[in-house]
């Protein structure tokens, strides 16, 4: 009588140091989430609605410029449901955007293009983890390439997100003041967790101090 084996996991975020190094020498996109990675996240239901409110992490301008320097497409995807929620408009938004880039430029850093979903859960196809806003980066940049790309971000749609595209993914878990919903569970999911963004570039780029886990 044959025996029932386990089904295999539906996803297996380990990766190892070998995975690590060839994604170093293959990555050519970086997806990056917006509130939490790049800027202070704040509670969970608040909005980032004026750049008075907007406040860059330590280390993320350079981390842009390194990104920006090894000839990397550098892409925000974020999830802006304050927008279908009342709270600010999507010119706010772009204000805001236009004004970080401003800042970046003081330190020779651009981040290539804005991808913003302003929609309630279930209205569309391009709130995170689904796709829509990869499919619209790469009708902007048709040499994106999922397998040549990283998405890093806090939450678990973020991590969801580059998985079901067949992305490497690397978790910023260090917000413990207001974590993002399923930030554990991203964390684990993840091929790579670390504290900030700098750390992310350390591992991308060769650096790989202060990664908090790459899973053996």
């Amino acid at each position: 009588m044959p025996t029932s084996e386990p089904a295999p996991p539906c996803y297996d975020g380990r990766v190892s140091s070998t995975a690590i190094s060839a994604l170093q020498r293959t990555i050519r996109t970086v997806f990056l989430d917006r509130d939490g990675v790049i800027n202070r996240k704040l509670p969970e239901g608040f909005y980032v609605t004026r750049w008075d409110e907007f406040e860059l992490l330590p280390g993320v301008a350079a981390a842009v410029t390194r990104f920006n320097r090894a000839g990397l497409l550098v892409v925000v995807v974020s999830n802006q449901r304050g927008v279908a929620r009342g709270r600010c408009t999507m010119a706010n938004i772009d204000t805001i955007h236009a004004a970080l880039q401003d800042r970046l430029a003081g330190s020779g850093a651009h981040i290539d293009g804005f991808f913003i979903c302003p929609h309630e859960k279930g209205q569309c196809d391009c709130r995170k983890p689904l796709p829509g806003l990869f499919h619209q980066a790469v009708a902007r940049f048709p040499q994106i390439d999922a397998a040549a790309s990283v998405m890093i971000g806090d939450s678990l749609s973020d991590i969801e997100f580059g998985h079901n595209l067949g992305m490497a993914t690397i978790c910023v878990s260090s917000n413990t003041e207001h974590p993002s919903p399923g930030v554990q569970q991203a964390a684990t999911l993840a091929n790579l967790s670390v504290s900030s963004l700098p750390e992310a570039v350390d591992a991308l780029l060769g650096g790989d101090e202060g990664a908090e886990s790459a899973k053996p």
